[in-house]
């Protein structure tokens, strides 16, 4: 049994006015569910199901799927657009945490070797 990997971050809603607004996030991978999706769990309920190859190439270089639209802003941070039927908001995140959870995905679920079995 994987175990579950969760990280808590924020994100920062754009707006079309001067100011943003923090929201907290929940990243969520679960190797034993769908081991290529990540769930950004936002404030208030909203889950969006990613593949993790997507959010990892999304912070190199623009990608999209279906109704989400990814793409770095700069070296720090991370653009996340997401449609619904109840509009499109654009949400701003930093990488470092998402680095930290994305790195977690892999080490934590990862196998062991044949040497750490000795």
């Amino acid at each position: 049994m994987s175990p579950v990997i969760e990280e808590h971050t924020r994100a920062r809603l754009i707006t079309d006015g001067p100011l943003t607004r923090p929201v907290p996030v929940d990243l969520r991978y679960d190797a034993d569910g769908d081991p290529g999706t990540v769930h950004l769990v936002f404030d208030g309920g909203a889950d969006w199901a990613l593949r993790r190859d997507l959010l990892e190439d999304g912070m190199n270089t623009p990608v999209e799927s279906g109704e989400v639209r990814l793409w770095p802003a700069g070296r720090a941070q991370l653009m996340l657009e997401l449609h619904s039927t109840g509009g499109v908001e654009v949400f701003q995140i930093e990488n470092a945490a998402l680095q930290r959870f994305l790195g977690r995905t892999h080490t934590e679920t990862a196998p062991p070797t044949a040497a750490a079995g000795r």
